[in-house]
């Protein structure tokens, strides 16, 4: 999926997992790789899951990493309103993988779709709530941590285009920059709030049409209000983006902030997994059509 992806195998992993871990040796180990793309995970019995991050990093900086998305994501289990993975334990290096990984609990639903829900009136007041939720808890003063999405949008001109000129006989690049020339000149927020930062469908699970956990949560951190609201062209129809703006009492300069963060995440997804991962692939293409109605 990645040029610098490290191998592993089923064996490999299940190996590890019970020599470090006996209280799992008579537990199956499934592979439950889905859409993910930064963790090979390997549910363990009802109530675990193995991460081994796919990307080769320095032991020490991956075990730092490690241990920063624990302290994130036990933060988020705090305040979320449905239910997220709680740490358990890291492991350590092997012959077979050269980084620490990590076992976490596994929440058990179905992974949300663009379309599986999209239309769904109880699915979109859930997702409002799980991002008042977030924005509820203290971020004890906390600023932006300066990386990835969620604080200027121009300090994000570099990547949007390298994503254009690698899309070029992939979509409609003249109206893509159109679009990005005027998102990006949109007022920077005022203040930060507690984001989950990645609220992909792939990070969303789903149980008789309502949302009943979250995923991913280690990057649980201040960020632009708006950052969360991606949600909403990833996963929601016009009538239901329109629904989930007036439950969150979104301005039109957050709710276009909003569309301009799902945008430069959209952007990326086309081009970059088009071979390796085509559920992400689809799901840019589908959250661009529905910017492209808003914007």
């Amino acid at each position: 999926m990645h040029d610098d992806d490290v191998p592993l195998s089923h064996h490999d992993a299940m190996s590890m997992i019970r020599r470090q871990f006996p209280e799992f040796a008579s537990e199956p180990i499934a592979a439950r790789n889905g859409a993910g793309t930064t963790n090979y995970v390997f549910q363990i019995g009802e109530h675990y899951a193995a991460r081994f991050p796919r990307r080769l990093t320095r032991p020490d900086v991956c075990l730092e990493t490690l241990r920063t998305e624990a302290e994130a994501m036990t933060e988020l289990n705090r305040h979320c309103s449905v239910r997220t993975p709680t740490p358990y334990a890291i492991g350590t290096p092997s012959d077979a993988y050269p980084m620490p990984w990590s076992i976490q609990s596994w929440i058990t639903g179905e992974v949300a779709t663009p379309h599986g829900q999209a239309s769904s009136a109880s699915f979109t007041q859930d997702l409002a709530n799980l991002i008042l939720s977030l924005r509820a808890a203290d971020s004890q003063g906390r600023p932006f941590c300066g990386q990835g999405r969620g604080g200027s949008l121009t300090d994000h001109d570099g990547w949007m285009e390298h994503c254009f000129s690698q899309s070029e006989i992939l979509l409609n690049v003249p109206r893509l920059r159109q679009m990005w020339s005027s998102l990006r000149t949109l007022p920077n927020p005022g203040s930060v709030v507690m984001s989950h930062k990645d609220l992909i469908p792939a990070n969303v699970l789903i149980a008789d049409d309502r949302l009943v956990g979250v995923l991913d949560g280690g990057g649980f951190d201040p960020a632009d209000p708006a950052l969360d609201l991606v949600a909403g062209w990833h996963m929601l129809d016009t009538r239901n983006r329109d629904t989930f703006r007036q439950y969150l009492g979104c301005d039109d300069i957050e709710w276009l902030r909003g569309a301009a963060w799902a945008f430069q995440q959209a952007m990326g997804l086309v081009w970059y997994y088009q071979r390796s991962n085509p559920d992400l692939c689809d799901l840019g293409r589908s959250t661009l059509n529905r910017l492209s109605e808003d914007v």
